[in-house]
């Protein structure tokens, strides 16, 4: 008699979320913000240790600020480092922003902001939440 291992949906990316945190991220963080690299590094600040972080993203560019998706969900640290402190830094393409007023978004929400190309992306992607964020260049980095 053989047996079957079942597995619930949310494991694949569970395994998947841990390897990319502990093996893909650090190697992502060499390159995330560089001027010709798609990966943004997000600065954020831990909401209980007061700890620097920085996180590669995804950020779209929209009209007077970024969509960066979460395809993890809504339960990552990071996105909870960013929503208790309401702001955080983030470096797209070798400019520096200081982002502000995060907001999670639906798909249904997200999608009019993004260009086509994006939205079919993410949609094969089955990504069902975003975060919207208000940029400012940062003069500082100029």
């Amino acid at each position: 008699m053989s047996t079957t291992r079942v597995h619930s949906p949310g494991r694949p990316r569970r395994r998947l979320r841990t390897f990319n945190k502990h093996i893909l991220n650090p190697m992502m963080l060499t390159l995330a913000g560089r001027r010709h690299w798609y990966a943004a590094a997000l600065h954020h600040t831990g909401h209980r240790s007061g700890r620097p972080y920085t996180t590669p993203v995804v950020a779209q560019p929209v009209a007077d600020g970024f969509v960066i998706p979460l395809p993890y969900g809504t339960q990552v640290d990071w996105l909870r480092n960013v929503l208790a402190a309401g702001h955080a830094t983030i470096v797209v393409r070798g400019s520096h922003y200081t982002i502000a007023d995060p907001q999670v978004l639906d798909a249904a929400a997200a999608f009019p902001l993004l260009p086509t190309r994006r939205q079919r992306a993410w949609r094969r992607l089955h990504i069902e939440h975003y975060l919207r964020v208000r940029a400012q260049l940062d003069d500082r980095w100029a």
